[in-house]
């Protein structure tokens, strides 16, 4: 948790994001994804300043919980002094004890996004789903939060006035604008409209433009002219030098096969690497997340 010192911005952690969310296809499949359709709405997690500290809480949490799917869960919601906004205990279950940060007491309203990135960690644990470090592990939540459908708390937490600043999570503002954008893209929302903090929409918009540049890389169909010449010209090198070497930024890897190439590329909705054989124009579709796409290999 940032409060009033400074907020990191753009896109370190752009590659753990990615493996995340290739991670979260492989455990759920695209079906098991798509009951998660429904973000939470607004109304289910609002906290007025005349609520019960305590009681408002377990309200909370427990639409949070719902809305994981986990319906034997119990979380027993406390407060205190502590560094971090919050911290759950992950024990065997069925009750889990969250404490929140004391500075909840007077920013109710930021408890929503403190508890989805807590019980998050709940459903992840309930998956048997992680990453090998603590540091991958807490973006691998925050993306996770946020792909099924309660991360625009944590980005609409997000607040800067003048020398006062407030961020909640570990991925970056931007960054949680980019998984909202690949989010969105699948189930056809737009959580901006959701958004009370003018600095969480302009967040949103530096990450969803980041998340269309996904879709026009080549050799999707869509990719510009640049990265089109690029393209070609590297499969040409390929092919004369029968070496499948990349740039070191380029998204695609050439491979011989046979007499002819095949490429690799990721996926721009799960980031699943596919490959291909170098034909021209093809329709192919991801083994994992099972979209279409339109390919000029």
């Amino acid at each position: 948790m940032v409060a009033g010192g400074p907020v990191e911005h753009g896109f370190p952690h752009l590659d753990t994001v990615r493996s995340a969310v290739t991670a979260l296809y492989r455990r759920l499949s695209e079906d098991g994804l798509r009951t998660f359709a429904a973000s939470v709405a607004p109304a289910d997690v609002a906290f007025g300043d005349g609520d019960d500290l305590h009681l408002g809480a377990q309200r909370v949490a427990r639409e949070l919980v719902r809305h994981f799917r986990l319906p034997d869960a119990r979380l027993i919601v406390c407060f205190r002094e502590m560094t971090h906004a919050a911290e759950v205990e992950l024990a065997a279950g069925p009750e889990y004890f969250v404490e929140l940060n004391d500075r909840f007491r007077a920013h109710r309203r930021d408890i929503g996004a403190a508890l989805a990135h807590e019980v998050a960690h709940v459903y992840l644990h309930r998956l048997g789903l992680e990453f090998p470090t603590t540091a991958g592990n807490e973006i691998l939540t925050d993306t996770v939060t946020t792909y099924l459908g309660a991360g625009w708390l944590l980005l609409d937490a997000y607040r800067e006035h003048g020398e006062a600043s407030q961020k909640l999570g570990y991925l970056t503002p931007e960054e949680f604008g980019y998984v909202l954008a690949k989010r969105a893209a699948v189930f056809g929302e737009d959580p901006a409209v959701w958004f009370t903090s003018p600095q969480a929409y302009t967040a949103y918009v530096a990450g969803r433009d980041r998340a269309r540049a996904d879709e026009r890389r080549a050799p999707l169909a869509a990719a510009g002219w640049a990265a089109r010449r690029r393209y070609a010209h590297d499969r040409r090198d390929t092919a004369r030098h029968d070496s499948g070497r990349p740039r070191p930024d380029s998204p695609y890897v050439f491979t011989p096969d046979g007499a002819g190439l095949k490429v690799s590329f990721p996926c721009p909705v799960c980031h699943q690497r596919i490959r291909v054989p170098v034909k021209g124009r093809v329709k192919v579709r991801c083994g994992l997340c099972r979209t279409v796409l339109e390919c000029d290999t």
